[in-house]
């Protein structure tokens, strides 16, 4: 709505050509009383005052075309600034999500590094047979005599006074009989299971304090002390030169068990992943070895009554004579106890600690272990 100047041509009785600067339309009517249908599609109906060139308009078609298309292109350009907002939040959520990942993957590399450095630093909990053997049986023989379960279900059922319905019907009777007859088969059970365990403890603590080797090997298979080894070395073999000496011998996994990358993070926390130094791999190498042979001698130590252990860590080497691969020691060492025991093993270097015992180890930074003579 609003007041303006027309310029209008008659072209025919109530008919008048309208010229604007970017439209033309006809109008039609009366003086006072007209409508128009402008070029763009534009409809104006128009009241005016004759002779003075003023009216009063009203207009539909064309404007409320080009609101229309203005609202299309204002919801189009928000749906186009919503969807990059989604995109950049997605690209910001990868982007953390990838630094979390290259922050757990260093973790994981250095705790690895750090595990197979210190395998030594826990070992099984010591095993005082000398108390195992001096405690006394929990009860008289209960393959002779009721053990105190048994007992008490015979018990229970002599003083059992059957109720009105067992008094009437044999069945039931039959069912609360039955009941404690079971009742007494559990207790005598429970009491042989308890005192068969007491036995064969004494039996094997009596056999170790005695320094009987076989009872000592069975302690090994029994208790498998390198069982979580398994996935640092392999083919464990134990055996003793006397009651009071082990010797085993174990094939080290370095190819598998040393790391041939490092991981690190770079300054914008990305993940950096390349070839782990030589010497270092070597040096990582070396430690995880001699851990493995500190860790061996701590679980004999702690289950069995010996005074030294011969440890033989192998490696294979190729016989370039002949082109085959053969296992060599390239560790060999003897372990006694006195000496094993003053080690703080929380703060020594594994390699170094060698130093404390009789060891043929040849090490070369630049090469890794050599072929040594076994300790005899």
């Amino acid at each position: 709505m609003g007041l303006r100047i027309k310029k209008s041509i008659k072209i025919a009785p109530g008919i008048n050509l309208n010229l604007g600067k970017k439209s033309a339309g006809l109008s039609f009517g009366t003086k006072g009383l007209r409508y128009s249908v402008n070029s763009s599609g534009r409809r104006t109906k128009t009241v005016g005052i004759p002779g003075t060139g003023i009216s009063y308009s009203t207009t539909s078609g064309g404007k409320r075309r080009s609101k229309s298309h203005s609202k299309y292109s204002s919801s189009k350009a928000k749906a186009e600034r919503i969807q990059k907002e989604k995109e950049k939040a997605a690209a910001e959520k990868q982007k953390q999500l990838d630094l979390e990942y290259a922050k757990a993957a260093v973790e994981e590399y250095e705790d690895h590094i750090s595990a197979i450095k210190t395998i030594h630093v826990e070992h099984e909990d010591p095993i005082d047979w000398k108390q195992i053997y001096n405690n006394p049986e929990p009860f008289p023989d209960p393959y002779k005599f009721p053990g105190p379960k048994e007992a008490e279900a015979r018990q229970k059922q002599e003083s059992y006074k059957p109720g009105f319905f067992a008094k009437r019907f044999k069945f039931a009777e039959d069912v609360n009989q039955q009941y404690y007859q079971n009742l007494i088969e559990k207790g005598q059970q429970e009491d042989r299971k308890q005192y068969d365990e007491w036995k064969n403890l004494h039996t094997l603590a009596e056999g170790t304090i005695n320094g009987d080797t076989d009872t000592m090997l069975e302690i090994i298979e029994n208790m498998a002390p390198f069982e979580d080894l398994t996935e640092f070395g392999s083919g464990f073999e134990i055996g003793f030169l006397n009651s009071n000496v082990a010797e085993v011998e174990f094939s080290i996994m370095a190819d598998t068990v040393v790391p041939t990358e490092a991981k690190s993070l770079t300054a914008t926390g990305k993940l950096s992943v390349k070839q782990l130094a030589k010497g270092k791999r070597l040096d990582i190498m070396q430690d995880y070895v001699c851990s493995c042979i500190l860790r061996i001698a701590g679980d004999l130590f702690a289950i069995l009554p010996i005074g030294g252990v011969f440890i033989h860590a192998m490696d294979t080497f190729i016989d370039t004579s002949i082109g085959n691969t053969e296992a060599k020691d390239i560790v060999s060492v003897f372990i006694d106890r006195s000496t094993f025991n003053k080690l703080n093993l929380e703060a020594i270097d594994p390699s170094d600690a060698m130093q404390n015992f009789k060891c043929n180890m040849t090490f070369l930074k630049t090469k890794g272990f050599k072929p040594v003579p076994r300790l005899q």
